[in-house]
């Protein structure tokens, strides 16, 4: 039986799906599983999927009176969880992704973690898994800084007050009082959102308790276009919100450009100048060397960190100068 305290700790979990007909099933059974007493809806905004996944999700929604589905005709993601959240009945909004996987107490943990925090989001680690040798190491090069830097939703670290995590548990109120998810972004909403929440005031916290499984890109193209994109909106960000430039978001773009310099500078002019792009190579076979977890995987990851960072470099410098586009 749900009590008092249960429902005004209720929460509506919403998950913009598109293309998700691998993985939806198991991150829907991995939230109806969890151990948390409140009452819960499952709001799941639907793009035009291109595969199977609406289908499933009308299955799935024959079999959980939980279970709730909105339309995203755009695809885009922040207007998927703002239709979603315009739609949810609870205080408290726990986003998912659609390949995301929730350990059990996941939703427990993050809400008595909400309230005992007065924060307004909480959010912990993105456990990145992968299955086969690609997938396992770019897991292990999204787990380490350096992969991605030293965020703690990527590398862990201690529990408090933080820029940004990964997905998060709301303050719907919180959301509402800022405008929700801004569209115009199509990737960096929570970068940009989690900014405007910290500027409101509010207090977003990292829970390293939390672990949630990300299943990374399985192949070579697919990761330099995440990661292109990834530096592409970064920068509108920092364009838009030149409080949240931070100096490790520039070494990617930086070490683009001083080794792309040095390799022309140096077939043109002297082979000095091949010290920096082959000091980068080195750099980045001995840190496959030392974070890769057995003999393949050393192999492996200095090809996935050079398509990580130097996608996310080139994404960054091309940025457009126009902005965004809104209305």
């Amino acid at each position: 039986m749900t009590t008092p305290d249960d429902q005004e700790n209720s929460v509506s979990v919403i998950l913009p799906v598109l293309n998700e007909e691998k993985y939806l099933a198991a991150t829907l059974a991995a939230i109806t599983g969890q151990d948390f007493k409140g009452d819960f809806e499952i709001i799941l905004a639907l793009g035009p999927s291109k595969d199977q996944t609406n289908a499933i999700a009308a299955q799935l929604v024959q079999k959980d009176s939980r279970i709730k589905l909105i339309q995203n005709p755009s695809g885009k993601t922040a207007s998927a969880l703002n239709a979603a959240i315009a739609a949810a009945i609870h205080p408290i909004i726990v986003r998912v992704d659609g390949h995301a996987l929730l350990p059990k107490d996941y939703i427990r943990i993050a809400v008595k973690t909400l309230l005992e925090t007065g924060a307004v989001n909480v959010g912990g680690i993105m456990a990145a898994q992968g299955e086969t040798l690609f997938e396992k190491s770019v897991a292990l090069a999204m787990r380490s800084p350096v992969g991605v830097g030293g965020s703690r939703f990527h590398t862990g670290g201690q529990a408090g007050p933080t820029d940004t995590v990964y997905l998060g548990v709301f303050l719907k109120s919180a959301i509402d009082a800022i405008g929700g998810f801004d569209p115009a972004f199509i990737r960096a909403q929570d970068w940009e959102l989690n900014f405007r929440l910290r500027k409101n005031g509010g207090v977003v916290y990292f829970q390293p308790d939390l672990h949630v499984t990300y299943r990374p890109r399985s192949s070579v193209r697919a990761l330099a276009k995440q990661y292109f994109e990834y530096g592409r909106w970064r920068r509108e960000v920092m364009r838009t919100h030149p409080g949240t430039i931070n100096l490790r978001y520039l070494a990617p773009p930086v070490t683009l450009a001083i080794s792309t310099v040095g390799f022309f500078a140096g077939m043109l002019f002297s082979s000095i100048f091949l010290i920096a792009p082959i000091g980068y190579l080195v750099g980045v076979v001995v840190s496959g060397l030392i974070v890769g977890k057995s003999f393949p995987t050393k192999l492996m990851l200095p090809i996935v960190l050079l398509t990580m960072h130097m996608s996310w470099g080139l994404g960054f410098l091309t940025s457009s100068k126009r902005g965004l586009h809104r209305g």
